[in-house]
């Protein structure tokens, strides 16, 4: 499948934003069972290979695991403080856990814990997240291994149909919207601020 037509857009916004440490984070909005909006802050890990799927970490114990497999719908919303613009993309996420079945999936995830720094690895060793804290225990766990994955660790693919890319800049301010059709091309929308 070709690159979608935002991609572009999102490259140059993460370049001309590149000096600010917190231009990868973006929002992650999910569902819960019980049908309440789940927001939290993530890190993009870059894009999977030459797809237009989106990749994050996550711990299998975090409730953005029970959220995902209730409902798998999500959006994401990342703004860049520079270039002003504001990026809303919505789909679907897929998990990738040491149960997901396809080699090229664990290959992903295997490379993606390798590229980790020490500090983020150790996270996935800690107590379950969530949990009541007993704030007489130590949380120091033992360092994991560079090459040997944890179980709690796991990515998420998010898949893209439909991207909102507002321009803050200029007057009047620009908005495309751009829209996955069923055979998979992009449609691109010029549309109203």
């Amino acid at each position: 499948m070709p690159l979608a037509p935002w991609r572009s857009p999102i490259a140059r916004a993460l370049y001309r934003n590149r000096s600010l440490a917190y231009c990868k984070f973006v929002q992650l909005a999910t569902v819960r069972p019980d049908g309440h909006p789940a927001n939290r802050t993530v890190v993009f890990r870059g894009f999977w290979e030459e797809t237009n799927q989106l990749k994050f970490i996550t711990d299998f114990r975090s409730q953005k695991i029970v959220d995902l497999y209730e409902q798998p719908w999500c959006e994401v919303c990342w703004y860049f403080p520079k270039t002003r613009e504001q990026f809303r993309l919505h789909g679907r996420l897929a998990l990738v856990s040491e149960h997901t079945q396809d080699d090229r999936l664990q290959q992903l995830r295997s490379q993606t814990w390798q590229d980790l720094s020490l500090a983020a690895r150790a996270q996935f060793s800690w107590a379950d997240p969530g949990e009541v804290r007993d704030l007489n225990a130590s949380f120091q766990m033992e360092l994991p291994s560079e090459t040997e994955v944890l179980p709690e660790f796991c990515i998420l693919l998010m898949d893209p149909i439909s991207v909102d890319h507002l321009e803050l800049r200029g007057d009047p301010q620009n908005r495309t919207d751009y829209k996955r059709q069923p055979d998979d091309r992009w449609v691109t929308i010029a549309v109203n601020p």
